[in-house]
Parts: structure tokens; sequence; C-alpha cells
């Protein structure tokens, strides 16, 4: 458990917090390129640590990225005009471009120099990725882009989606690093009880698919944190054949990502907007040919069939039209469904985006980590909580985050495999470096 200090060291993440100034030192994604799809379209409203923003593509295409109350009277300026590289004020017509300097002035006469003393608040974007990207921190400290394998992938290779998840960051990021749920959360009632049917299910899926086949055998394995320069490989160790194990690596990476075994580097980022709310961004990604447009559409809505024994229904999370709310949210209960859970799946909830949400929302806003009894399969979570307020200890006395201006730090995969039970965990990680960091 942590101590009350730790755990709102942890979770604040508004400017003056401790958590909120480390993780203003890393570039966050914050929208999905298709939110702001092309020049001059319409403004997309951005709430980030605490912050309320605007972002604006400009007539160059350029992504501006502001506060969102104009400095004249305060107005919201979500509701600007975005035109000729900038966006207009509809109060009073005062014009901002990308920077956040005044470029118009039209309440002033034209001797006036008072628009060159007027700035916004404005933070630097990049694209990567099918993201949009933004660094809030110290202008004179802009680190430079992390370098995710995905980002080396055509656009038709990889796709970037995003929903809500109504707790704070750091539940949506335990739940990404916690391998050991799966054996619960996301199964089904024929695979939990080993019944005949799944049996014949699995033969006939054949053994390649290494998950499917040892990761609900063993419910408790061993887990092990192997520092990487990117933040910590979390190791699960199930026992597979006699003398071997099946090992799962999820390669967490500071401050918010996880990157489960996925061979094309994709990945998960929880990103807070404020204390009560986090952003789950989610790659696919793949390296053997580019998705179709039925597969990217699929994806994209999140209406993802599985298999008979899988969770069933969604993988992702279906959402609410215009929006990036799940249509199965805290609000009508994940829509569970009693007799599909004494029937069919462990939780009686469809996809297992939504199975997760629920788990990390039904907590507490904020979880009070005084009261948790955690055990030994929490072993990788102790060590990203003790890297995690390192760091932010480490930072308020001068020290800055090495991860942030490591770029190749991030160019990692999560991997699985079976070895024989003799090789320890250090033998195992030098042998496959080349297939995590390819």
């Amino acid at each position: 458990m942590l101590s009350t200090a730790d755990n709102q060291t942890l979770t604040r993440v508004s400017a003056g917090t401790s958590m909120g100034e480390y993780l203003r030192r890393f570039w966050t994604p914050i929208l999905l390129e298709e939110e702001l799809p092309e020049p001059d379209c319409a403004p997309v409203r951005v709430r980030l640590f605490g912050e309320d923003l605007v972002a604006f593509r400009d007539t160059s295409g350029r992504v501006g990225l502001v506060k969102a109350m104009c400095p004249h009277r305060g107005t919201d300026l979500f509701f600007g005009r975005n035109e000729g590289n900038g966006i207009r004020c509809v109060y009073h017509g005062w014009k901002f471009d990308g920077t956040g300097q005044c470029v118009e002035m039209p309440t002033e006469n034209a001797e006036s120099n008072f628009k060159d003393k007027v700035r916004l608040v404005a933070y630097e974007t990049a694209e990567a990725g099918g993201m949009v990207w933004a660094y809030l921190g110290p202008k004179d400290k802009v680190p430079p882009m992390p370098h995710f394998p995905y980002f080396d992938l055509p656009a038709n290779q990889r796709i970037a989606t995003k929903y809500l998840r109504e707790c704070n960051w750091l539940q949506s990021l335990e739940g990404g690093v916690d391998s050991v749920h799966t054996n619960f959360l996301h199964i089904t009632l024929s695979r939990w009880n080993n019944t005949p049917g799944y049996q014949q299910r699995l033969a006939a899926r054949g053994t390649d698919d290494l998950d499917l086949r040892y990761r609900s055998g063993d419910t408790a394995p061993r887990f092990f944190a192997h520092r990487t320069d990117g933040g910590f490989l979390v190791a699960s160790r199930r026992n597979a054949d006699d003398d071997q194990y099946y090992w799962r690596f999820n390669q967490y990476l500071v401050p918010f990502y996880s990157v489960p075994p996925r061979g094309a580097g994709g990945g998960h980022a929880f990103v807070p907007l404020d204390d009560y709310l986090s952003w789950s961004f989610n790659i696919s990604a793949r390296t053997d040919r580019a998705y179709t447009k039925e597969e990217m559409q699929t994806i994209k809505s999140g209406d993802i069939p599985t298999g008979p024994d899988d969770a069933g229904g969604l993988q992702n999370a279906e959402r609410l039209p215009g929006t990036y709310l799940t249509v199965r949210n805290k609000a009508n209960d994940f829509l569970i469904d009693r007799t599909m859970q004494k029937t069919h799946n462990f939780t009686g909830i469809v996809g297992t985006g939504n199975q997760d949400s629920m788990a990390q929302a039904s907590m507490p806003p904020i979880m009070d980590r005084t009261q948790e009894h955690l055990g030994i399969t929490d072993l990788g979570i102790i060590a990203i909580r003790r890297l995690l307020l390192k760091e932010v200890q480490e930072l308020e006395t001068g020290t800055e985050p090495p991860e942030a201006s490591n770029a190749e730090a991030y160019h990692i995969r999560g991997i699985h495999f079976v070895e024989d039970k003799e090789v320890t965990l250090a033998d195992a990680v030098e042998a496959r470096r080349e297939a995590m960091y390819r």
C-alpha cells in the first residue's frame, strides 16, 4: 500500500503539483489526427493535465494548441473562427496564431501596437503515428519526440483509436501493465472451466497461439520487473510444459505507456485529462501487410467481433456516435448482463475494453491506495510506482527524467515466448533483445 502523501503525489496532475510538473516533461498524445482532418477545420477542445485548451489546424496545415480563454474578456476560443492561419475570437475579433501571438486586433486603431503586446499561452505540437502530440513543459527543455516502432509504419499499417476512462490516469495505467487479471476479467466460462468443448476448440486452433494455450493454465504466475532505458519490462512467468515456462514481456514506458506482446509494437497511452478522467489511446499495428478498409473501419468503430473463447463481442469499446465515450459506461453499469455472467463470460460485460473500464472506473475516481492489500503478482505495479515517485522527487531537486530525452528508449516491443526452465530472466532478456528492439 502507499502512504496518503505518496498517493497524492502520484495521482494529482494539475500545474504546480509534483506529478503535474513531471508529466509536462514528456511529449503527450492529445488527439487523433482524424479530429483535425483538414486546414481551417473546426477547432477541438482539449483538456490535459487539468488545463482547458483549444487545438486547431491552421490554413497551412500546422496544429496550434492554445489556452481556451481569450485574454481579452475570457470568451472560449473553441467557438472561434479558424481562418487565415489563426483562430479569431468571435466576441471582438481578436486573432491569434499558433504561437499564441495576437496578430489582429480590429477593436484598436491602425496606429496601435497593442496587439504586439498580447499573447496567449501556447504549446509545442507534433504529429506522429496517427496522433497529435503536445509538450507542455519548459520551453528551454523541449525533448525529442519518442520513437515508437509504429511511427515507422505506413499509415495503412497502423490504426490509432481512443476512448474515455472515467477514472484517474494511474488506475488506467496500472490496469494496462497488470497481465494477471486477464486470467479472470477477460475470459469465457468455457475457458475458465476448461470444458471439453473449449479443449476441442483450442486443439482446432493449433498450438501457435502461445497466449491462448498457456495463459489460462496457470492463474498464479510469477512476476518480475527488469529496468530498461524507458521504464520497466514487467515479466510474467507461467508454467508451460514440464520443462518450460511461458513468458510474457509487457513493456512499461515512462510515464504512461503500456506495450503488451504485439509484434508490431502497438500499445496504449493512458493520458490524464485531469485528476478524475483519462484517455486510453490505443495503437493497433502490423508489419506484414496493410489493413483492409473493412478492418480499419471495424477497429475504429470499436465493434470488433472476437472468437468464442475470448471475451465475446468487442475487443475494444463501441462508442456513442460523435463522441469518444463508450456505449457501455459507468452511468449504465456497463450494461452488465447477469444472465451472460452465469452462462457465458466471467463478468457479464461485453468487450475487453469495457471490462477494463469497469474494473478501473468502479474504484473510487482516485483510488485510496492506503487501503490496498497487494500480493505477489503486483510486483510490477509496485516497481512502477517506486520509479515514478523517485523521478518526481529527483525533478524537484533539479534532475530531469532521463527517459524524456532518450527517444530510442521507446523503440521497443512487448514479446512472449516459451523457454526452458533453466534459462534465467536475464538470459532470456539478452537472448531476445533483437526481437524487442528491432
